[in-house]
């Protein structure tokens, strides 16, 4: 238990301590805490003491530097040598509980203060709301903010709105939070900017582009002028969309508003461009940028490397890389798993494994789950299975915690050995380590056994998900379907698509693509043609390798009109 709560009414004269004196603290700033500790306590021990106001800023400085822990330590101290207090003192360590993520104690000091006649403002019931939301506890917040507006506790300002929206927006509530916004519009306590830029960004977040569009809209009805955010947001939502043209239309409203482009909204750009593959784009926007005074920061250079990255241009990643410290700055861990992953992707595992050495030997923050699991991942895709096993032992040992996806690449470089029973042990060795394999897990381990020849047990496993917990998705049927059709049971392969639509899984143009293709290998064009015409009705294409195939069997046999016209309807035209 973190923290020792009051037993007594004697709160204010007991010198029992209130809170442990064995926090941990954080020692990234230790000189600064060191000297700020060192101050506060000699104000303490001052006769006379200090005012009042004099405790709080010196308290408030050290929870400006995070160290929340360290200032529920000297509040103890406070209350042992008779330092006064005030609501602001209350307010300090309801805030530092919520940091700490126990927005319950919180509450605790909230209610002894009360009833020792400290009245609280909404300074303090805004941060209990923080701390709800800081803690996912939305139903309590929402309870309180309820509490708040009915009993009125206190007046809500700007920053309880934006609290509880912004709150309800990043624990998923979006359109909890978008009726609020509403309601709010109907009443005197008109939402800001700031609530509406929350709502909007959460809606792009979610997809929800359209919707984002309409509530910009509706904010400028009510008289408030978007701003850099409320765009870049929108921009943000359009660019994943890949709808350049609305894109445009709003970057050329930024300009006749006169809302010049921060770096954030540059840096959508690039990194848009960029993963579109489109990096010569995202060169011109760099450009722009620079011609603008705007500087690039460290989120621009990891955009531009990874849209190299990802059209294999390695060296211009690298030569991005490099000149980043030229450019007054220091690549960060993200930058590192950006070329890493690059490097790993295009078969280049030793110049990754340099990057990696590099990573560490210049002290950055290397600890990181992503960094390694990427860098194992290259090592197995290229063979080197000791070497990936090995550097996970070393993770380990250095105390870096695996993630779901560390555990799914190494199931995965077991399996592709058709080392099926080691990746089963491996499994269970997961599970009792308390991690919950996911539905990606059971369809590595689902491939392994239909590449291993054991079906039957790959049908057995796909059975048993739904008592896991787990629904197939449509990698896992489409991995036991392409199975069957090349087994030969084509009538079972078209029961389980059946089965798949029935559960909810609808079929995609893979799974189609799958059955056709072996069927075509199996030269048992009949049993194809059926197929091909579901998935025109469903408006999927042949891929590549299908298509390759129907315009081979065209070539090998006497004309075929009825194939003909259903090339013209499956296969995409170039």
């Amino acid at each position: 238990m973190v923290f020792l709560l009051i037993r007594s009414l004697s709160f204010f004269h007991s010198k029992d301590r209130l809170f442990s004196p064995n926090f941990k603290r954080d020692l990234n700033c230790e000189s600064e805490v060191d000297e700020a500790i060192f101050l506060f306590r000699k104000m303490v021990r001052m006769r006379p003491q200090p005012p009042i106001f004099e405790f709080t800023k010196q308290l408030q400085v050290i929870v400006n530097m995070k160290q929340y822990s360290v200032a529920l330590k000297l509040f103890d101290e406070m209350r042992e040598l008779g330092a006064p207090v005030n609501e602001y003192t209350m307010t300090i360590l309801i805030n530092c509980c919520c940091h700490l993520k126990r927005v319950d104690v919180g509450f605790a000091v909230f209610g002894i203060f009360f009833k020792h006649g400290y009245e609280a403002d909404v300074v303090t019931f805004n941060t209990l709301l923080k701390g709800l939301f800081l803690d996912g506890k939305v139903a309590g917040a929402e309870k309180l903010f309820k509490k708040l507006l009915t009993l009125r506790l206190c007046e809500p300002d700007d920053f309880t709105i934006v609290t509880v929206i912004n709150g309800l927006c990043k624990n998923g509530h979006v359109l909890a939070a978008h009726d609020l916004l509403c309601l709010l519009e109907k009443t005197i306590y008109k939402p800001n900017v700031k609530a509406y830029n929350a709502v909007i960004n959460g809606l792009c977040k979610g997809g929800m582009v359209d919707d984002a569009l309409q509530l910009q809209s509706r904010m400028i009805d009510e008289g408030i002028s978007p701003t850099v955010v409320t765009y870049g947001s929108m921009i943000q939502g359009l660019c994943d969309f890949g709808r350049w043209k609305e894109v445009k239309d709003l970057l050329n409203e930024m300009v006749n508003h006169k809302i010049s482009l921060n770096v954030v909204t540059f840096n959508i750009l690039v990194d848009a461009f960029c993963k579109e593959g489109n990096v010569k784009e995202a060169e011109d926007v760099f450009e722009i940028m620079k011609q603008q005074n705007i500087r690039p920061d460290i989120v621009t250079y990891t955009a531009l490397i990874d849209g190299y990255c990802l059209q294999g241009k390695m060296d211009k990643a690298k030569e991005v890389f490099d000149s980043i410290t030229g450019n007054g700055l220091k690549p960060s861990i993200v930058t590192y798993n950006s070329l890493i992953n690059g490097y790993c992707k295009n078969g280049k595992v030793d110049e990754a494994w340099r990057l990696f050495l590099e990573a560490s030997s210049k002290g950055l923050e290397f600890r990181d789950t992503i960094t390694y699991t990427t860098m194992i991942h290259g090592l197995l895709s290229e063979g080197r299975n000791a070497d990936g096993w090995k550097l996970y032992k070393d993770m380990e040992a250095g105390q870096v915690h695996p993630n779901i996806r560390t555990y799914n690449t190494l199931l995965e470089g077991l399996c592709k050995t058709r080392q099926i029973s080691e990746a089963f042990s491996f499994l269970k060795m997961m599970e009792d380590k308390g991690v919950s394999p996911s539905i990606v897990t059971y369809g590595i381990l689902i491939n392994g056994l239909c590449k291993d020849g054991k079906l039957e047990e790959a049908k057995n496993l796909l059975n048993e998900l739904p008592s896991k917990g787990l629904e197939p998705n449509n990698h896992v049927y489409n991995v036991i379907i392409g199975s069957l059709c090349e087994e030969g049971f084509v009538d079972e392969a078209k029961d389980l698509l059946i089965k798949m639509e029935r559960s909810g899984c609808a079929p995609n143009s893979m799974t189609y693509n799958i059955i056709i293709h072996c069927l075509l290998k199996k030269k048992e064009l009949d049993k194809a043609m059926p197929f091909l015409e579901e998935m025109h009705k469903k408006g999927f294409f042949a891929d590549a390798t299908t298509s390759s195939m129907l315009i081979n069997h065209l070539q090998g046999s006497k004309k075929d009109d009825v194939l003909l016209e259903m090339m013209k309807k499956v296969v995409p035209k170039i």
